[in-house]
């Protein structure tokens, strides 16, 4: 019976396992989106405007090579989503990592060294902090945009959105790794490593960081999510992806110029697959955080 009930604890439930199902199955369609998309949306050359605006298959009038129809530019939806379902979560992906890196070595930095250091940078978070993402986010792209060429933003478009997306991220890694490392600098192991002579470097990379890793994996699921939905709502507002390599928030807004004319899976379908990709990442990102608390691990 002891067992049994461990094992109960341990195993996820039922829709964490499904949240993970979805999530590896984006994560497959993402990658292997080049072989899988009937077109390269991206390729313009690819564009029928003959077979523009049919309907789902399920529909009337619906085209069987079309399984979810297809946009105001003929494009095959099934291909313009994989597409945008790939961008959105590169640039999550990418924006969260940014974010991390920045926000751990500077938690790190500020947690060990303490005094001066440590109130600059907190007092730099506490400035970030008070203004939201999305306000953030669209202030640094409007910049980059009134200073660099179409073409030049076109191309950078991506860069950008990271970081934008990342400037106002790093704070909450850099407050939690700043906390732990406060509390890690006083057990024994570091003070024996002071002792010894060790670096501070190899002190922070050895001994502090891998006992706060942990609290940074959580944090860092449960922002994807965020860096998800800011990315869509920034291409959704135009100051995102061009509409010639759209993400998922660029297909929302084409599609919403289109939704009551009868059109509306140019804007339904999109938004739902980006509905159930933040759904589960947020499902993923609560279990972990669960997981990994040390008082629901002591229970």
């Amino acid at each position: 019976m002891a067992t049994q009930v461990s094992l109960s604890r341990r195993l996820p439930p039922i829709s964490v396992m499904i949240a993970g199902l979805i999530l590896v199955t984006m994560l497959v369609l993402v990658i292997f989106a080049p072989l899988i998309a009937p077109i390269d949306p991206r390729d313009v050359s690819s564009y029928s405007l003959i077979d523009m605006e049919i309907p789902p298959v399920f529909m009337d009038g619906g085209d069987p090579r079309f399984l979810l129809g297809t946009d105001n530019q003929g494009r095959d939806l099934v291909s313009v989503i994989l597409f945008g379902l790939r961008i959105s979560m590169l640039i999550g992906a990418r924006a969260v990592l940014l974010a991390a890196a920045i926000g751990v070595t500077l938690g790190s930095i500020a947690g060990y060294f303490g005094g001066i250091i440590d109130s600059i940078v907190m007092r730099i978070a506490d400035v970030l902090v008070s203004f939201p993402t999305i306000l953030v986010a669209l202030l640094i792209s409007g910049i980059a945009r009134a200073q660099l060429s179409a073409d030049t933003v076109s191309s950078w478009a991506p860069v950008i959105l990271i970081f934008a997306i990342a400037v106002n991220e790093w704070v909450q890694y850099a407050r939690t790794v700043r906390a732990s490392s406060m509390v890690e600098i006083s057990r024994d192991y570091v003070r024996a490593a002071k002792v010894i002579g060790l670096p501070s470097r190899r002190i922070m990379m050895r001994h502090i960081l891998p006992n706060v890793m942990s609290s940074v994996m959580v944090i860092a699921t449960i922002n994807l999510a965020g860096a998800i939905l800011t990315e869509a709502t920034l291409s959704f507002l135009g100051a995102g992806m061009p509409a010639t390599y759209p993400s998922l928030g660029t297909l929302i807004r084409i599609g919403n110029e289109f939704l009551f004319s009868g059109l509306w899976w140019i804007a339904v379908m999109p938004a739902v697959v980006l509905v159930v990709l933040v759904l589960a990442v947020n499902i993923i990102g609560d279990y972990l955080r669960d997981r990994f608390n040390p008082k629901l691990m002591a229970n």
